[in-house]
């Protein structure tokens, strides 16, 4: 037997065994949260939506997800730049594009706030992109002044603002990125204590791109991670966020969200 074939057995194989044990695990090692039957949904609390990250692919399938949801009367898309999808949006009449710079500064939008019940957060950035001064900047301080403007325009509850941490999150960790967005989550639960908002932080896995974004690795990865429940739709992702949004009475301010959990509210949203 070559050389070639025999490093690529071993590639295979050491593939095969990564894939099954990230399924064993994804199945006994995720998934703490278990919908509560019959928990009813608070009819008016997505009715105004706003979505940062937009322009992202995991932020392309929250605003997706908003745009289809019957019970969302208004979407407000606070960005940089546009995209198809928001121009579509907006040509529908159902978004309303907000064209912003500095994401620590929310003065401009002071008018809309108060109307807002509803926050879906993409906006953020690999580590490998940045440096950790401007890492915290975007994952910390952007959302931590988002949500102390928010609030401070007194909106009426119920009001919900879900962020995407990423699995791996976590403040006692030994990664810069892992410890800050573990601090964005502890920092931004600890502004809505004794408010009507409560915030949710959602450690999801593989999250793939909308169909008009994926691409053919992308769907491979899919295939990969789909068995052990490590990967979810952006679209379903922001399902999910409307879901547990919607039903006031069930998680608390500050819950943590894996991906097994995102999918089992996923599942329970009803597009009709």
């Amino acid at each position: 037997m070559s050389i070639i074939k025999s490093v690529a057995i071993i590639s295979a194989t050491a593939l095969l065994l990564l894939v099954a044990g990230l399924t064993v695990w994804g199945h006994f090692g995720q998934g703490t949260l278990v919908p509560a039957p019959n928990t009813p949904h608070h009819p008016g609390a997505n009715r105004v939506v706003m979505v940062f990250g937009a322009t992202g692919t995991v932020g392309d399938g929250l605003l997706k997800a908003a745009m289809e949801a019957p019970e969302v009367d208004r979407v407000h898309v606070v960005a940089r730049r546009s995209s198809p999808r928001i121009d579509a949006g907006v040509a529908a009449g159902k978004v309303e594009m907000h064209l912003h710079r500095d994401f620590t500064d929310y003065g401009a939008l002071a008018p809309v706030l108060s109307e807002v019940s509803t926050v879906l957060w993409g906006l953020g950035t690999s580590s490998f992109n940045v440096d950790d001064a401007a890492y915290t900047r975007i994952h910390v301080d952007f959302p931590v002044a988002f949500v102390t403007a928010w609030l401070g325009a007194e909106p009426r509850g119920p009001l919900s603002f879900h962020y995407v941490t990423g699995m791996g999150t976590d403040p006692d960790g030994s990664a810069h990125w892992a410890r800050e967005k573990g601090r964005a989550e502890r920092e931004l639960a600890a502004l809505a204590e004794n408010t009507a908002l409560r915030t949710f932080s959602y450690r999801s896995a593989f999250v793939r791109p909308t169909s008009e974004q994926a691409n053919l690795p992308h769907y491979l990865l899919e295939l990969l991670l789909r068995p052990g429940r490590l990967v979810i739709t952006a679209t379903e992702l922001g399902r999910a966020m409307l879901v547990i949004g919607a039903r006031t009475e069930e998680l608390e301010n500050g819950a943590l969200i894996d991906n097994a959990d995102s999918l089992a509210y996923a599942k329970l949203y009803d597009g009709s």
